[in-house]
């Protein structure tokens, strides 16, 4: 532990000398940062791997998605490492224009929906909990259930929270809601922002107390606890899906390039090619960060030093050693 400790330390201490100003030999590279936490943490990954292994500088260009995205399409950033594919109408035509580079899929396996936790279908001995909802298994089940979930306001209904209003999944939420008929029995209970959603699920779970509504993942809340996502209605299309009748369908999450990434950088864009990890290895990695208050480059280290299998077989044996050195391991 001491031994790892210590490899975290200098590789900080490496990855703080990132600047725009670097003439190192292996290049310098821009990466997209749209705001959201995984993005963060997949860059801090890429980059401590450029870093050490291909003898590169990185920085991040923050903005919006539209921006971003736009900004790689130009040449103005070099590398997307969470493209969410099916956020951007125009992601397909421009994929097959050139104008954009899909380099790997990251992860196909996020999802989104409605959950509870998972002690409350199955109880949780060690927490001394009973199962409140034993044949919890779908939406519609949820029915049966209003007096589980009971709405603080009105104890004669149950409670589902929302998805964040101004989100386009909120409308889809409220259509789903009803659809399956809930406002016989629950109330659709918008949170107002993503932390207060979040802070009603954790403060739910601390106590051990039943609560259901809209999440998704990957996030650090999935990574931290043990949450259950109702079956839906298998997806059908789109149409079906913004009605509200179907589960929502997984988004290719993509690490995109540039035009003429693969050229200008050959070596490093075979690494990004390997690269993919999943939804529930990154809520892990998000989870670290919220437990610990770890940055996103002690995330980064902490990544791959867990995840040492999967990243070595990304590149070539001898880069990987480069990596290895400067984890202390």
């Amino acid at each position: 532990m001491k031994k790892l400790l210590a490899g975290v330390a200098v590789a900080i201490l490496a990855l703080a000398g990132c600047s725009s100003g670097s003439d190192a030999t292996g290049g310098h590279i821009k990466m997209a940062d749209a705001g959201w936490d995984s993005i963060q943490l997949h860059n801090a990954i890429v980059g401590f791997v450029a870093e050490n292994a291909y003898d590169m500088t990185w920085e991040e260009v923050p903005g919006s998605t539209p921006i971003t995205y736009e900004g790689t399409k130009n040449g103005e950033i070099d590398i997307y490492t969470e493209v969410w594919t099916d956020n951007l109408p125009t992601y397909a035509a421009d994929k097959e224009a050139g104008l954009i580079l899909e380099l790997s899929v990251n992860f196909g396996d996020n999802t989104q929906g409605i959950y509870v936790p998972t002690y409350v279908i199955e109880g949780d001995a060690e927490r001394g909990i009973e199962p409140m909802a034993p044949n919890l298994r779908t939406v519609e089940d949820l029915k049966d259930y209003p007096d589980v979930f009971v709405d603080d306001d009105n104890p004669s209904m149950g409670r589902l929270y929302g998805a964040i209003p101004g989100w386009a999944i909120d409308d889809i939420m409220r259509n789903k809601f009803d659809y399956y008929g809930f406002d016989e029995n629950f109330i659709y209970f918008s949170p107002g922002s993503d932390a207060a959603l979040s802070a009603a699920f954790t403060s739910a779970y601390d106590r051990g107390e039943a609560i259901v509504g809209y999440y998704w993942e990957p996030t650090w809340l999935m990574g931290l606890y043990d949450f259950t996502l109702l079956d839906d209605a298998p997806y059908v299309d789109q149409a079906s899906f913004e009605a509200g009748m179907t589960e929502a369908p997984s988004v290719p999450v993509t690490v995109g390039a540039r035009p003429g990434f693969t050229d200008d950088f050959p070596e490093f864009a075979d690494f990004l090619s390997n690269y993919e990890t999943s939804s529930a290895l990154t809520s892990q990695g998000l989870a670290y960060m919220q437990e610990t208050g770890a940055s996103t480059s002690e995330a980064a280290i902490w990544f791959i030093s867990e995840n040492s299998d999967l990243i070595s077989s990304m590149m070539p044996q001898d880069k990987w050693e480069l990596v290895e050195a400067a984890l202390g391991q």
